[in-house]
């Protein structure tokens, strides 16, 4: 499902069982300026037997959806190809700071070209020079900017990143400071 279909505002809850007396529900805002500052997620992925992989990576939230980049011969891109949904997650490591942020959903192919050079300025904004990309056939190519050997067999899709949205069908925050909160975002079609 296209990103533009969630620009409206989620059902937002508060699990009062797992938060703090006085906590409030966190808005949807601020978890949205938390996936668009957060630099590093975790992607979990589902292999064709069915035990988990679980992967970092770096995304770029844009139009109400996190986009994320891989081969199509890594062990993500051959987990999307049997199974799209996925989870990311992203936030701290210290127990009495930040917010946990988890984003349910589907990982879909974008092959469009003006919406992979639309990503592309994207991530070079965020991530700076050294994650430049061309766009090429569907999918972002490092071929003009990262001097590389001929490609053979195994190499052959070395340069190339396919490119994924994923627009969430639900979300949870889980907030931690001076009170805990967990917060669950979900999403209509």
């Amino acid at each position: 499902m296209p990103a533009q279909a969630h620009r409206q505002e989620p059902q937002t809850d508060l699990d009062a069982r797992y938060s703090s007396p006085d906590a409030t529900a966190t808005p949807w805002a601020e978890a949205v300026s938390r996936l668009e500052k957060a630099e590093i997620f975790w992607l979990s992925t589902v292999r064709p037997d069915g035990r988990p992989h679980v992967t970092p990576l770096m995304t770029v939230w844009m139009d109400g959806a996190l986009h994320f980049t891989t081969g199509e011969r890594e062990r993500k891109g051959l987990n999307l190809a049997a199974n799209p949904h996925v989870v990311l997650t992203t936030g701290t490591n210290a127990y009495s700071e930040g917010c946990d942020l988890v984003v349910e959903g589907e990982a879909v192919r974008i092959t469009d070209e003006k919406r992979l050079v639309e990503l592309a300025a994207a991530w070079e904004a965020k991530y700076g020079p050294d994650w430049h990309f061309d766009v090429r056939d569907g999918a972002f190519s490092l071929a003009t900017t990262t001097a590389a050997p001929p490609p053979t067999e195994e190499t052959r899709d070395a340069g190339r990143a396919v490119v994924f949205e994923v627009s969430p069908r639900t979300a949870f925050g889980f907030g931690r400071g001076e009170g805990f909160s967990q917060t669950r975002w979900r999403f209509t079609r």
